[in-house]
């Protein structure tokens, strides 16, 4: 935990909502004394190429279209830490461009994904919004965590800030930079096929509520695609990762 706090503190792109699940590993691993625990976030530093790839196509609302076979042991969708970190990274990464705050877990909003998810998933994996009480994304078919999210952010390039509404061609980023939103849930199921992994995310206050768009969703305040500053932001996980295990072995 020294080596993470300063580093949460001082660092412009991360803060220690995002620190602590790795605050969580290193202190387990203090506890457990054990070698598996330390080398575990050492597997997921050789493992980042994989998080960082782009998406490979554009979101879409209620649409599947053919995907190559997503590996059942994609760190980002298997291991659950990884999961959480991914979303929670990506996610703010986008909001903090769009002037809003950052989005903490929570695990009410993860519960419902996973039983709309878990129905979905008898279903078919039937592609279509579960219809609950939360602000509600959805994707299917990426290659990992990382590109879902940024399938959803990237749609700000359809956005029109000047005519602020919803659409369904930018409704997953309007809700996800979405102000007063506060919370976010997220769970994953692997379906069968070509299909891949499915990931539901919930959102509390819901956003995309009509005529509060203009507040709401607010124009990008710095350069960069939300991709380039997510690989930037990841650089410092995987430095700080790194140096945690190489302590842990002196």
């Amino acid at each position: 935990m020294r080596l993470c706090w300063p580093l949460c503190r001082h660092s412009p792109f991360l803060n220690v909502n995002r620190c602590s699940y790795f605050e969580l590993l290193y202190t387990s691993a203090c506890l457990l004394h054990g070698i598996t625990m330390i080398l575990t976030p050492l597997s997921s530093l050789f493992l980042l190429p994989l998080l960082l790839q782009p998406a490979a196509a554009a979101a879409a609302t209620v649409t599947v279209t053919a995907a190559p076979s997503i590996p059942s042991k994609e760190p980002s969708y298997s291991k659950r830490y990884v999961f959480t970190s991914a979303v929670l990274n990506s996610t703010n990464t986008y909001r903090a461009q769009h002037n809003a705050s950052s989005l903490t877990w929570n695990a009410t909003l993860a519960s419902f994904a996973a039983s709309y998810l878990e129905a979905a998933q008898k279903d078919d994996c039937k592609f279509e919004h579960s219809g609950g009480p939360y602000g509600e994304n959805i994707a299917i078919g990426y290659a990992n965590a990382t590109a879902a999210m940024e399938a959803w952010g990237d749609e700000r390039k359809e956005y029109s800030f000047g005519k602020p509404g919803f659409d369904h061609g930018t409704g997953h980023f309007t809700q996800l930079v979405w102000k007063d939103t506060t919370t976010v849930g997220c769970e994953r199921v692997l379906c069968e096929g070509v299909k891949g992994w499915f990931v539901a995310c919930e959102y509390w206050p819901r956003g995309n509520v009509q005529g509060e768009f203009g507040d709401e969703v607010q124009k990008q305040v710095e350069s960069g695609s939300g991709a380039e500053r997510l690989r930037a932001e990841l650089g410092l996980v995987a430095m700080a990762t790194a140096m945690a295990v190489w302590l842990s072995w002196m």
